[in-house]
């Protein structure tokens, strides 16, 4: 005979079955005892951890401090020293917290005078290693925008600075504290003595804001050894929509182009040579003004033809997303958008391609009057990509288009078109068992229901993961609304920071529930 209790099985003698006696009553009441005890320690204890984690607030805050402290600019090659070190830092956290830890190398970078840099390796960590329990991996970058006191910053950006529950600092949201929020959700089961429900593996890169340098090579490289047993990944490298939590499945791509316009061999003086040279200046503002429309409409041949149609299914998500108008034209600081309502504007967000400029180098941008007309100016501009766009088509659609619209100029100038970022849109299934876990989670922690979201930057290792691993993925982000990221005064508040720890801790022993089966 046999009792079960709560999955636990207990063999009982034979005897059993005919008569149990006052004393085999009173052993077997006790040993219930003792098992519903056993039973209750193996069960989640989310009340202790959330404990935890309050009672170590400041502890955290004081390794975001630290770590937004190194300029880990990975665009400026004068900081490669900073980024090596922050490199290490992440990595020594890790190995204090027992992970197996590895820097590894990916190799070099190519500066455009031919030298080359070494990237900064590449931080993986393991924690756990039990064939029986799913196995996670969180990615996270810890490279950071580039940010000057200058620039228009209230408080210095490599210090962070505590202001109304608001942590400023750059990349403070823009991913050094979500990474470290990863980092203590694990951090909080071994201070507990709390077995992991899953094993937990970390991805964590310096290259990320530009472009991910290595990363790739990387992945593939290790896709039968590192991420072989690897059933989810999770990136938190993206923000809430408003001030409800949100879960995101889905991210636009990156098409970046370089278009110039070469003329005489050197600037000249617009005074002396004015009206007599047909200028590359003109012919390149002439033929970038016909790629979209002013209401914003792509003009450029098969582009909009491509897109993915709205679903009806999609267009009711987008209904029941909390999303206040008023509050996104103030916190932009402006009067008018491209669109009125709701859903129109989140579809031009998320899933509808764009066309922005974003620069012309060559021309004169310091302050005060130059009267010169530039012998070369190189436009750059990029168009976000979504389902069903590919970029070797953009590609083709974009040079073919421009040099097309060029010709008809008549100009004896010389026009060289350039793709140099081919970056896929990437979407998620919110019917896999990983967003139930997420919704799950979000629930627990925060009470409410989170909005599912999509994402209308580009995260292209996302869809590198997917290509090369075959794996499920999802996004979730803990960064708020209104964080800054890219921007001055980027912050995360000490609220998403907190209960962003509690939502991962949350979340592994959710993720662990998901049955075997499920792929």
């Amino acid at each position: 005979m046999s009792r079960q209790h709560r999955g636990t099985t207990v063999c009982l003698p034979e005897k059993t079955v005919t008569h149990i006696s006052s004393r085999e009553k009173m052993d077997l009441a006790l040993l219930s005892s003792i098992l519903l005890v056993i039973s209750t320690v193996h069960a989640f204890q989310y009340s202790e951890l959330v404990q935890y984690i309050d009672s170590h607030q400041e502890e955290y805050v004081e390794a975001l401090r630290d770590w937004v402290a190194i300029e880990s600019d990975s665009s400026n090659v004068l900081k490669r020293p900073d980024l090596h070190r922050m490199m290490e830092m992440a990595a020594q956290k890790l190995r204090l917290m027992g992970g197996t830890v590895e820097l590894v190398d990916i190799g070099e970078q190519e500066l455009p005078d031919g030298q080359t840099l070494a990237l900064p390796k590449v931080v993986t960590a393991q924690f756990g290693n039990d064939p029986n329990k799913h196995t996670v991996c969180v990615y996270g970058h810890v490279d950071v925008q580039p940010a000057k006191l200058e620039d228009g910053w209230a408080t210095d950006p490599y210090n962070l600075t505590d202001i109304n529950g608001n942590l400023y600092g750059r990349g403070a949201s823009d991913n050094k504290a979500p990474v470290l929020a990863w980092i203590h959700a694990v951090e909080a089961y071994q201070a507990l003595n709390m077995e992991l429900p899953v094993n937990v593996k970390f991805v964590i890169e310096g290259m990320e804001e530009t472009g991910s340098n290595g990363l790739d090579a990387m992945i593939l490289a290790q896709r039968d050894t590192f991420f072989s047993d690897v059933d989810y990944i999770i990136i938190s490298d993206c923000g809430w929509l408003s001030r409800r939590p949100a879960l995101t499945y889905g991210t636009r791509g990156n098409c970046y182009f370089y278009a110039e316009v070469e003329g005489p061999k050197q600037d000249l003086h617009s005074g002396v040579y004015g009206g007599t040279v047909i200028e590359p200046m003109t012919d390149l503002v002439g033929i970038l003004d016909t790629m979209i429309s002013p209401s914003g409409k792509i003009l450029i041949p098969g582009i909009r033809e491509a897109v993915a149609p709205l679903s009806d299914e999609e267009w009711r998500m987008y209904q029941d997303i909390q999303f206040d108008i008023d509050n996104y034209k103030n916190k932009i600081g402006v009067n008018e958008l491209m669109y009125s309502n709701k859903v129109d504007l989140l579809a031009h967000m998320w899933r509808y391609p764009t066309v922005s400029i974003h620069g012309i180098e060559g021309a004169f941008s310091d302050p005060g009057t130059k009267t010169v007309i530039p012998a070369k100016v190189t436009a750059k501009f990029s168009i976000r990509q979504v389902p069903n766009m590919d970029p070797a088509m953009v590609k083709k659609q974009v040079t073919d288009y421009l040099h097309s619209v060029f010709a008809k100029r008549k100009s004896p100038n010389k026009l060289k078109v350039t793709m140099v970022i081919g970056a896929k849109p990437w979407l998620a299934d919110t019917q896999h068992p990983l967003y139930d876990a997420g919704k799950a989670a979000v629930k627990r922690v925060f009470d409410m229901d989170p909005d599912l979201i999509r994402e209308g930057g580009t995260i292209p290792i996302a869809r590198t993961f997917q290509d090369v691993t075959g794996k499920s993925i999802i996004m979730m982000p803990i960064g708020g609304f209104d964080d800054g990221l890219h921007s001055q005064n980027e912050k995360m508040s000490r609220y998403n920071y907190i209960e962003g720890t509690k939502l991962f801790v949350a979340y592994l022993n959710e993720v662990s529930q998901i049955k075997h089966t499920s792929v």
